[in-house]
Parts: C-alpha cells; sequence; structure tokens
C-alpha cells in the first residue's frame, strides 16, 4: 500500500470517527432535551442507526483486514433491525400508557386502532387477548369445507 493512500485511508476513517460521534452525541443531546417520549425516540433512532454505521466504517478502514469487513457488516445489520423495531415497541408502549404529549401530534393514525381493540377487538365480540388466538386458530379456514387438523 502507497503511503498517499494510507495517509487518505487514516484521513477517511478520522472523519468518519468524528462524523459518527457527532451524530452519536447528538442523538444523546436529543434525548435528554426533547420534551416528550415520541421526539426522543426519534432522536435516539435516526442520528444513532447512521453514527454507528460511520463509526463501523470508521473502523474497518482504520484496522484495513478483510476479515473484519463481515464482522462490521452483521453488527451493523443487527442495529438497523433491532432499533426501529424497539421504538417502534417503547412508542406503542408509550402511547397505550399515555406517556406522549397528543398535542404535538400532527396526525393520531394509532387513536381509533386502540380504540376498537379497548372496545373490545376487531370486530367487538372478542377481548384484547382472545381476539389473537380466536384468529390464529381459525387462520386458512374458508367456510366451505372443514378445517385441516
Amino acid at each position: 500500500m502507497t503511503p498517499e493512500l494510507d495517509a487518505a485511508l487514516t484521513w477517511a476513517a478520522g472523519v468518519l470517527m468524528v462524523v459518527g460521534s457527532a451524530l452519536s452525541l447528538g442523538a444523546a443531546f436529543g434525548i435528554l432535551r426533547f420534551p416528550d417520549l415520541l421526539t426522543r425516540m426519534h432522536a435516539a433512532t435516526k442520528p444513532q442507526v447512521l453514527g454507528s454505521l460511520m463509526l463501523l466504517t470508521a473502523v474497518g478502514l482504520q484496522l484495513r483486514t478483510w476479515a473484519l469487513v463481515p464482522v462490521l457488516v452483521v453488527a451493523w445489520i443487527f442495529q438497523l433491525l433491532t432499533v426501529p423495531v424497539s421504538a417502534h415497541m417503547l412508542g406503542r408502549s408509550g402511547y397505550r400508557t399515555k406517556h406522549l404529549d397528543k398535542a404535538r401530534l400532527s396526525v393520531d393514525e394509532l387513536e381509533e386502532v386502540v380504540a376498537r381493540v379497548e372496545r373490545g377487538g376487531p370486530d367487538g365480540a372478542h377481548g384484547a387477548h382472545g381476539g389473537a388466538a380466536a384468529g390464529a386458530a381459525g387462520a386458512g379456514h374458508d367456510g366451505g369445507s372443514p378445517p385441516r387438523a
């Protein structure tokens, strides 16, 4: 490897580390400073995933070994898959427990769904827990033939 390429990779890794760290720091400030649950979740998820990508890329550039690339890719894919799912679950539980400021919502698409479930399920006949079990038991049955065992 030429000294020029080595220096360019070192500088690129340094820039990626600084930008990735700044994004992660911005996420931390957002968690501390934003007023309600939903805006804090946004601050925790959006810049954190991009910041982790930049930091993992910087590590790969700095260490310069191909054996490390699959590990870094798996680490970033894990972040990419788990952070949005955990934020979604946290947001749903925060919504149901009323830990948000409804005045800050411009559109509330979840209000009707939660009200329908609290009334007794999708068709009003099942409870909040019985509807899922009853729906899973009859899945695949078209009504014209007996259900398969």
